[in-house]
């Protein structure tokens, strides 16, 4: 590992037991903010408050949870509630035969031949960021502007273009949908029943009726022109057929689908490089060093996605972006069965929560794990890891299916804009906050010098 490194900022951590209420009213306002001290030290943690409840950051647990017994650990209501009213039962929130079709039905989409074939529309966007950034007056809030650039190559993906949609109008309402139903309910936690109307839904309806009235447009569109000539995303959505009950997605699953792949597709990957870059402002020396593997290889063009393999230490600083602040820092799961998880007995019922922050950063598998340092991922010199002690992209069968999307489209835009700019903290950092994804708050504002 590298002497020079950089603590980034954490959440933080309660060592008391917190109250039913308590509990309640840190996870409305951040949700990491409810995983305790010993979460980070032990391999799981278990209370009570209302229900029994486990967190679990464990590899071996972690591969028990999702593969070796993942019918036994579906979604819990909580989760599926928060995200039905913009996504409904599509492809995150299905499980068992629904969701098995529905992968199926997406996968040839992202297959390593197809997502090469985008490389093109994503080095065009590498190419219109660093414009935008060369024209922001020596400083920017970057994940503004990493959501408009991997916007762009989702659309490009799923709809073959962006004809039909707003960016700034999209992105405010996505911002409005995580801010309302987005938060955990006061009500889930108080035991209210499920069919009780839960505010943040109500307050969520503007936001998805703006987004889904833009994607019902693209599917009309495509259905008036005429399906099976794109070869993206919508097309192979409205070609799928379930091969055991013959079903097509309904209109509204369309909808659904697309509203879940345009939204996870774009603003996961503009965290990840959000955060690289803070990450990158903040430690001269790794910036340094990525910048000089970067212009080795281009000498001043845009990265394309042949040029990846040659530029590794990009690729480093991206999995420990998302080792110390991946995309989605806690899951939630419902345990159908009994069943034994680093010793400790799941009973039916039991709510078991995967805190992926605290798995990334736990003092027993990682060492100083509160630290910036890439060559923890070197594949030649880095400690070896277990496979599901770094689960960004989640794993076993339900793993991300866009993965290798995304990591072609972060290195390609990241390597561009570590080549022409330096970066440095224009305020002090920022603070994790996570509702659906961990985000930034207030932003990530960097200052941003041109080179030549």
């Amino acid at each position: 590992m590298h002497d020079s490194i950089f603590i980034p900022a954490s959440a933080p951590v309660h060592r008391r037991r917190l109250s039913r209420l308590e509990t309640a009213f840190i996870a409305r306002r951040n949700v990491l903010e409810i995983i305790p001290s010993l979460a980070y030290r032990q391999p799981i943690v278990s209370g009570d408050i209302l229900v029994r409840w486990h967190m679990l950051a464990d590899p071996a647990g972690m591969k028990r949870v999702m593969l070796d017994n993942l019918a036994n650990y579906p979604k819990s209501e909580i989760m599926r509630r928060m995200l039905r009213p913009a996504i409904g039962e599509s492809l995150f929130n299905a499980d068992g035969a629904d969701w098995k079709w529905q992968r199926q039905a997406v996968a040839p989409v992202f297959t390593h031949r197809n997502v090469v074939a985008l490389a093109p529309a994503m080095s065009a966007t590498a190419e219109r960021a660093a414009a935008r950034l060369a024209q922001s007056g020596g400083r920017a809030e970057l994940v503004k502007e990493m959501l408009t650039a991997t916007f762009d190559v989702i659309c490009d993906v799923a709809l073959s273009g962006r004809e039909h949609f707003d960016s700034e109008t999209f992105a405010k309402a996505i911002t409005q949908y995580f801010q309302t139903a987005g938060r955990a309910s006061l009500l889930d936690f108080l035991g209210f029943p499920e069919w009780f109307p839960r505010p943040g839904e109500l307050l969520a309806g503007s936001s998805v009726r703006t987004m889904h009235s833009m994607v019902a447009a693209a599917i009309d569109a495509r259905r008036k022109e005429g399906a099976g000539n794109a070869d993206d995303l919508l097309d192979h959505m409205l070609a799928a057929q379930d091969p055991e009950t013959g079903q097509r997605m309904s209109a509204e699953d369309l909808i659904y689908n697309m509203q879940f792949f345009i939204v996870a597709g774009h603003e996961t990957t503009a965290l990840a490089l959000a955060w690289s870059l803070y990450l990158l402002a903040n430690s001269p020396e790794h910036q340094d060093r990525a910048r000089a593997q970067v212009r080795q290889q281009l000498d001043g063009r845009t990265a394309t996605a042949e040029d990846l393999p040659a530029m590794p230490f990009i690729q480093q600083v991206l999995e420990e972006s998302m080792r110390l602040y991946p995309p989605v820092g806690l899951l939630a799961r419902t345990v159908l069965k009994e069943d034994e998880l680093c010793g400790r007995q799941m009973r039916p019922n039991d709510i078991l929560f995967l805190p992926i922050w605290a798995l990334h950063r736990h003092e027993l598998l990682w060492d100083r794990p509160e630290l910036f340092d890439p060559g923890r991922f070197d594949p030649k010199t880095g400690p070896r890891r277990d496979k599901y002690q770094y689960l960004p992209f989640g794993a076993g069968p339900r793993v991300c299916v866009g993965a290798n999307f995304a990591m072609m489209q972060a290195g390609i835009i990241l390597s561009t804009l570590v080549q022409r700019f330096r970066f440095a903290p224009s305020q002090p950092a920022p603070h994790p906050v996570m509702t659906m994804t961990v985000q930034p708050e207030p932003g990530v504002f960097l200052q941003i010098q041109p080179l030549g």
